[in-house]
């Protein structure tokens, strides 16, 4: 019997109750299902909270939400995912996966067992009967990332276990690209679909220039969640944007910590340590849309919408495509990571990943841009949070950063002006000197033209 693979898809750490039936998103939050011995499981996760307006906003712009539909979809995700995770368990080595779909996120949860059909209707989901176990495609999934560590992968760029179409999907540049592969892993072509795809990702560190974070004064990425480790203060963020002992520089300009612990390729994940003048938050930064509070790390299902702070772009929103996907970038092979429909550009890398309230990862790297839109992938925060021994910070209200006390109280005057979008080409003035944006961003305080050369030159 093929072996039920709960380790990673098992709900964080939770603290009120769901049950199963019309439940409403204020004041029910239980789900109970039967296990394979017909007792009843109850799954424990946080309540999502109140979305904020920020947050609701970018849904409405970029998913087509209206404020209600916003906050009743990210309600109705996060209890399919605790109805999933309890008929994960109750149905065993028959599991095929679940997914959310629409506005309304229905619930749909696929088994390889006809009989157990009853069981998933019964608990509130639609189900599904498939031919292939989770199981067995993660199993095909795990021959192909072990064939990418011996060999990477020319012309593949991603591949990843798809719970709608029940195989393992290949992107590959043309069908002997993908053939190559699947032969190199011994994988069979019966659990597998090929689409031809031209997609390039690449990581999103961007040496050019300053960002939320700068890494050994010169390059630049976006940070991911506050934690702690123990009594140490820092932040999760990616891998590739530095090394242990990097040392890192905050959006004032002023010394911040140090990498202490980062992997990448194999994984995309680090953990910055920063000094006394930072303090920990539990707020993903809103871009002048109000700060987003993390109340958990639970991870959602496919389908789900999902959104993204990243300081090159600021807010951005989107659905989860595929968990547990592996994607290929120049320095090698990264898996799991989850495949989303968000854009991001270069400087983004490291920055956070949130559905509702919920943390789901750090930025990775992807394709295209917010321009034209693209393929973003996330690496789960719970994979660092566990290989670190870190805490997610899951409380706290907005803070200033640290500021020198040197600073002068007041602007020295021009038409330069934190929370203005900046293009690439635009002039302002500050301080009687004249500056052009090498880089469009978003100004913030601490930004000012000459703290920040990468962004600005001095006419």
């Amino acid at each position: 019997m093929e072996r039920t693979m709960l380790r990673r898809r098992a709900l964080t750490a939770g603290t009120a109750a769901l049950a199963v039936g019309a439940l409403a998103l204020a004041g029910l939050t239980g789900v109970a299902s039967a296990d394979p011995a017909g007792t009843t499981t109850t799954v424990r996760a946080e309540a999502p909270g109140t979305l904020p307006p920020g947050l609701i906003k970018a849904l409405q712009r970029d998913l087509g939400l209206d404020a209600g539909e916003a906050a009743a979809r990210t309600g109705n995700e996060y209890r399919a995912a605790t109805i999933a995770a309890g008929l994960e368990k109750s149905l065993g080595a028959s599991f095929a996966g679940a997914r959310v779909s629409g506005d309304g996120a229905a619930l749909t949860v696929a088994t390889t067992d006809a009989s157990e059909a009853a069981r998933i209707t019964g608990a509130g989901a639609d189900a599904e009967v498939v031919g292939h176990s989770l199981d067995r495609l993660e199993a095909a999934k795990a021959a192909l990332d072990e064939a990418a560590r011996n060999a990477t992968p020319k012309g593949v760029p991603s591949w990843y276990v798809d719970v709608r179409t029940n195989r393992v999907v290949v992107n590959a540049a043309d069908t002997s690209a993908a053939d190559t592969f699947l032969t190199a892993a011994g994988v069979s072509r019966s659990v597998v679909k090929v689409n031809r795809s031209g997609e390039r990702p690449r990581a999103l560190a961007d040496l050019r220039g300053g960002d939320a974070y700068y890494m050994n004064g010169s390059g630049r990425c976006s940070i991911g969640f506050p934690v702690k480790r123990g009594t140490q203060n820092g932040f999760v963020t990616a891998g590739h944007c530095g090394r242990a002992g990097t040392t890192t520089n905050g959006v004032n300009q002023q010394a911040q910590g140090s990498f202490q612990a980062s992997t990448f390729p194999g994984r995309d994940y680090a953990w910055v340590a920063t000094n006394a003048n930072w303090t920990p938050r539990a707020l993903v930064n809103g871009y002048g849309r109000g700060d987003v509070t993390v109340a958990g790390s639970t991870e959602m299902l496919e389908g789900s919408s999902v959104c993204r702070s990243g300081s090159t772009t600021g807010w951005h929103c989107g659905t989860i495509q595929q968990r547990n996907t592996s994607v290929t970038y120049p320095e090698g092979t990264i898996s799991p990571v989850t495949r989303t429909s968000v854009c991001a550009e270069p400087g983004d890398s490291g920055g956070s990943f949130i559905s509702g309230s919920q943390a789901q990862g750090v930025t990775s790297g992807g394709s295209g841009n917010c321009s034209s839109g693209g393929t973003t992938y996330f690496q789960p925060v719970n994979a660092a949070l566990q290989v670190y021994g870190l805490t997610l910070m899951t409380s706290g209200t907005p803070t200033d950063p640290p500021t020198d006390p040197t600073d002068p109280p007041t602007e020295p005057g021009g038409t330069w002006a934190a929370g203005t979008t900046y293009a690439a080409g635009a002039t302002v003035t500050y301080g009687g000197a004249g500056y052009r944006c090498l880089q469009g961003h978003q100004a913030q305080a601490g930004w000012q033209p000459p703290n920040v050369p990468a962004l600005w030159q001095r006419l």
